[in-house]
């Protein structure tokens, strides 16, 4: 990013009046993607000239995830495989849903039939320890709520958490 010319700033930050908040409360916050998420809807709000769209939480970041499944069957087709199983991991579900969506169409149509699930970290939880219920999807409450599975706006995961991964196994 800062090669075309962006300047990066580590999340929480002293940028932003949610950043700073949390850095008042915990100076050695690891962050987390809803604290980012805070901060950048704040900056974008106080800037006439900056415009934001989440681009997780919301149900309409599907259609972007999706990508990476339909590359990823590209991508399986290019080598002349089908996986027989595909595992996702499931924190706000979007890459989840856009490695699998692809991949369900095509098994809904009968072209292939991997096993599909949805796993996710014990570092966070939202599936199995989180409640289904409406909340914010960043943690200073800037987002409109919306239902999900949530463990709570504010929950920050361990700084082990890395979430995001998939596999396909051939």
């Amino acid at each position: 990013m800062q090669t075309w010319g962006a300047n990066v700033h580590p999340s929480p930050s002293m940028l932003t009046e949610a950043g700073q908040r949390i850095l008042q409360n915990d100076p050695t916050s690891p962050g987390s993607l809803g604290i980012a998420i805070s901060e950048a809807v704040e900056m974008a709000a106080k800037n006439p000239d900056t415009k934001y769209c989440l681009g997780s939480v919301l149900n309409h970041v599907l259609l972007h995830q999706s990508v990476i499944g339909e590359e990823c069957i590209k991508q399986m087709e290019a080598i002349g495989e089908t996986p027989d199983v595909i595992i996702g991991c499931t924190g706000g579900g979007s890459n989840f849903a856009g490695l699998s969506f692809p991949f369900i169409r095509e098994k809904l149509n009968n072209k292939i039939n991997p096993v599909i699930r949805a796993v996710e970290p014990t570092a966070c939880p939202s599936l199995t320890k989180g409640r289904y219920t409406y909340d914010y999807g960043d943690t200073a409450g800037l987002t409109p709520l919306m239902k999900m599975h949530t463990l709570g706006h504010d929950f920050v995961p361990d700084p082990i958490h890395a979430g995001n991964q998939f596999y396909m196994l051939i």
